[in-house]
C-alpha cells in the first residue's frame, strides 16, 4: 500500500491548517484552516466601514488560506474532507475551497453546526453535503478506507483526532488536543481507544505549538481556579467587570457564568462571534448559556446595553470579544468611543486568554493595553492555560500509540524543531520516521 501526505497549510506558521492524504488512489482532505493574521491586516488596510470581502485568489496569494493547488492533479481523486474540530484554523476556508471538491464534509455534530453558522452568516451555499458523524464510532468512507473521530480535550466542544483506518494500518491526523483529565465541559480523553491502537498506527501527523514548552499543560479546571481567584478573590465592589476570552472556548465561559453567580451580578455576553459558538452548541443542546445570561450580537441591542450597564455597572459582568485587541471586537470599539460606554478607575478587565504569538497580534493587544491603562483601569492579563500539548504530554501520546512514523504539524519551524529533537529522544530518526516537512511539499510511504 502506498501512501502520500501532502502537506498542504500549517507546516510553516501555527494556522491555515490542510493536509492531503492519499491512500493508493484515494484521497481524503483533512481540515481546511485559515491563517489569521493576513485577514486582519487587510482590514485593517481597508477604511471604507465597508463590509469587505476579498477573493479566494487574493486570500491564498497573502497566505491567508491553503493554496491547494498543490494538489491539482488529486483533486478527481477525493473522498472526503474530514474536519476534527470547529476553530476557523481548521475549518474557515471550507467556504472557499471545498466547492471545488464535489465530496462530502464529514465533522462532529458540533463542528459542522459551527460551519453551518459561518456559511449562513455569509450567505454561502456549497454543493458539498454536511455529515455530521458522532465520536468514537466507525464509517466507512470508501471500500479501503473508514474514519474514526476519537474523542480528544481541547478548549471548545466535540474535539477529535481523525483516525483513517486502511487494509495495513492506521493513519492518526491530531491537530490541537491536550491531555485534560478534568475537563469543565465534556469527557476525558479516549485514552481506551488511543491504547487498543498501539503499534497499529503507520503514520501520525501530531501538532507541535506546544512542543519546546517541558511542561504537561494543566487541566482547564486550573484555569477555572485562576478565573476565581481574579473574579472572587479581588475587591469589586462598585466597579465594572469585563472579561474577555477567545469566542469558541465554551468551557471557560461556563466558569465566568459560574462566578457571576456567585457575585450576584448578571451576565451579559457580547459579540457575533461568541453568539455564533454559543447558539451553534445551543441548537445541539450540548449547552444553555442563553437561559443564564443575555446573548447579544448586534450593534444596535449591544449599544442599548452598555447604556444600561454603565448606569448600573456593579450590577453586571460582561464577557466580550477582544481579547486579541482585534479591531471590529467589542472591547476595541469601547476604547475607541465607537460603542457608549466609558471605563473608570479600577474598573476591572480580566483577559482569559494568551495572546496568539503573531506580530499584528501582539502589536494589537499592545495597543489595546496601553488605551486601558491611560484610563487607569485594573488588568488581569494571562488567565488562562492552554488547549495544546505540552512537550510531556506529546511525550506520552507518542508512547500510547506508538506510531510508526510522525510529522509535526500546526507549528512554526522552531516547534517543528522540538518535536523533531522529542522523537529523537524516543528512538525515531530524522528522516527516516520523523518527516519535517513545508507548506506544499508531498512525502510517498509504503506499507
Amino acid at each position: 500500500m502506498n501512501i502520500e501526505i501532502c502537506t498542504i497549510g500549517g507546516y510553516n506558521e501555527v494556522g491555515k491548517n490542510m493536509t492531503a492524504i492519499k491512500i493508493d488512489e484515494e484521497v481524503i482532505l483533512c481540515d481546511m484552516g485559515i491563517y489569521l493574521p493576513p485577514i486582519v491586516s487587510l482590514q485593517q488596510q481597508d477604511d471604507t466601514g465597508e463590509k469587505y470581502v476579498p477573493s479566494t485568489q487574493q486570500l491564498v496569494k497573502i497566505g491567508a488560506i491553503p493554496d491547494d493547488s498543490v494538489i491539482e492533479d488529486w483533486k478527481d481523486k477525493v473522498k472526503a474532507i474530514v474536519l476534527g474540530h470547529a476553530h476557523l484554523d481548521h475549518i474557515g476556508a471550507v467556504q472557499y475551497l471545498a466547492a471545488k471538491y464535489r465530496v462530502p464534509i464529514i465533522g462532529s455534530p458540533y463542528s459542522l453546526q459551527v460551519l453551518k453558522s459561518i456559511l449562513e452568516d455569509e450567505d454561502i451555499i456549497l454543493p458539498n453535503k454536511l455529515m455530521p458523524t458522532a465520536l468514537d464510532k466507525k464509517i466507512k468512507l470508501t471500500e479501503n478506507i473508514s474514519l474514526e473521530l476519537i474523542s480528544i480535550s481541547h478548549s471548545t466542544l466535540q474535539c477529535s483526532l481523525v483516525a483513517l483506518h486502511t487494509k495495513k494500518g492506521v493513519i492518526m491526523y491530531a491537530t490541537d488536543f491536550k491531555l485534560d483529565n478534568n475537563p469543565i465541559i465534556g469527557s476525558k480523553p479516549n485514552y481506551k481507544r488511543l491504547r487498543e491502537l498501539e503499534n497499529q498506527v503507520l503514520l501520525c501527523i501530531c501538532e507541535c505549538l506546544y512542543a519546546p514548552k517541558e511542561i504537561k499543560t494543566p487541566s482547564e479546571s486550573v484555569a477555572r481556579e485562576m478565573l476565581k481567584d481574579v473574579l472572587l478573590g479581588v475587591d469589586n465592589e462598585g466597579k465594572a467587570i469585563f472579561v474577555t476570552t477567545f469566542a469558541s472556548h465554551l468551557p471557560r465561559i461556563r466558569s465566568v457564568l459560574d462566578f457571576a453567580k456567585r457575585l450576584n451580578r448578571k451576565a451579559v455576553i457580547l459579540g457575533r462571534s461568541m453568539h455564533r459558538y454559543i447558539k451553534a452548541a445551543e441548537k445541539l443542546n450540548l449547552i444553555h448559556y442563553s437561559k443564564e445570561a443575555q446573548v447579544i450580537p448586534y450593534r444596535r441591542d449591544v449599544e442599548k446595553k452598555l447604556r444600561e450597564i454603565e448606569k448600573r455597572r456593579d450590577k453586571y459582568l460582561v464577557l466580550c470579544t477582544g481579547n486579541q485587541g482585534e479591531p471590529g471586537s467589542i472591547l476595541d470599539k469601547i476604547v475607541n468611543k465607537k460603542l457608549h460606554f466609558t471605563f473608570k478607575e479600577e474598573d476591572h478587565i480580566v483577559f482569559s486568554c494568551n495572546t496568539i504569538p503573531a506580530e499584528i497580534n501582539i502589536a494589537n493587544r499592545a495597543a489595546l493595553e496601553n488605551q486601558l491603562k491611560k484610563m487607569k483601569v485594573r488588568i488581569f492579563t494571562s488567565i488562562h492555560v492552554s488547549g495544546h500539548s505540552g512537550r510531556e504530554d506529546l511525550r506520552d501520546f507518542i508512547t500510547m500509540l506508538k506510531p510508526k512514523h510522525l510529522i509535526p504539524c500546526h507549528g512554526e519551524p522552531t516547534m517543528e524543531g522540538a518535536f523533531n529533537e522529542l522523537a529523537q529522544e524516543m528512538g525515531y530518526v530524522t528522516g527516516k520516521n520523523v518527516h519535517i516537512m513545508k507548506d506544499g511539499e508531498k512525502l510517498k510511504l509504503t506499507f
